[in-house]
């Protein structure tokens, strides 16, 4: 009766410890499952978010190199054809006045193919600046230099009067050029600082929304593998429980069984004891 007593006991308090285990667990797992969901779906979601500053920073890199280029090359440019006005200048600087007419063949040549050049080069920029008859007077020159630098003494001189105007529109020109370019390295120093903040600013994000997949990655391995170490400790705990419970109701059909034989054998034995003591008491 003794040892019935102690592994019923036992019994039952392992299979309550065990129900009360399995309880625990299956809310654990159900915790561990809606926290995988959700870090999966947050991961995800900082996934796109990364993409989309990511491409966003791309973008803006192709979009800065293309105006880097752009610039570099009207920066180029413009470097050329002022410098070219400006030798065309300085040239006929030093032959100002009367003294146009003096010209060598060979800067009177130079100084038409530069202007014939930058016209048709930089149409765009002088249309503002040129006024029609300056356009007009800039063609006839770039066709016929000679008829405004002739040293011979012709009727053509009448047009030296006129030589100065060409000097007028080489300087307004290369003044028109020079203002261009200040303004296009102001427009490249403010595109660059645009760039340098929003791609400071996208660094970051792209660093912060790495950061996060990094860190909810590793929460949601850890989160799995509990789930999963639950989830095998359930089916344990299950098993132990149904072989407690089998152990259990062996146990008491077993003790119920030998209680009952302990109780007919000692009404038997009673029995033979008044048997006994009649069979004495007729002697």
């Amino acid at each position: 009766a003794c040892w019935c007593e102690t592994n019923d006991k036992e019994k039952t308090k392992s299979i309550a410890d065990a129900e009360a285990r399995i309880e625990d667990l299956t809310s654990k797992i159900e915790e561990y499952t809606a926290l995988s969901a959700q870090l999966s779906t947050e991961i995800k979601n900082h996934e796109k978010e990364l993409a989309k500053n990511q491409e966003a920073l791309d973008k803006a890199t192709a979009i800065r190199e293309k105006q880097l280029a752009e610039f570099n090359e009207e920066e180029k440019d413009l470097l050329q054809s002022i410098s070219a006005l400006k030798s065309a200048v300085t040239v006929l600087g030093k032959h100002n006045g009367a003294s146009f007419l003096q010209l060598p063949q060979e800067h009177m040549t130079s100084v038409a193919s530069t202007l014939r050049r930058e016209l048709a080069q930089h149409s765009h920029l002088l249309k503002s600046t040129l006024t029609p008859s300056q356009r007009r007077l800039a063609l006839s020159f770039v066709q016929a230099p000679q008829d405004y630098f002739d040293a011979a003494p012709t009727f053509k001189q009448s047009y030296a009067p006129q030589s100065g105007e060409i000097f007028g529109i080489l300087r307004q020109m290369k003044e028109t050029f020079e203002s261009n370019l200040s303004a296009s390295q102001k427009e490249e120093m403010a595109n660059q600082k645009a760039y340098e903040d929003l791609k400071a600013a996208k660094e970051v994000e792209i660093a912060a929304g790495q950061a996060q997949i990094e860190s909810k990655t590793g929460e949601l391995a850890t989160t799995d593998e509990k789930n999963a170490q639950a989830k095998v400790d359930i089916e344990d705990t299950k098993a132990s429980l149904s072989a407690d419970e089998q152990f259990l109701m062996m146990l008491k059909e077993k003790c119920s069984m030998t209680d009952k034989e302990w109780e007919e054998r000692q009404k038997t034995r009673q029995l033979e004891m008044e048997a006994v003591s009649k069979a004495l008491a007729v002697l």
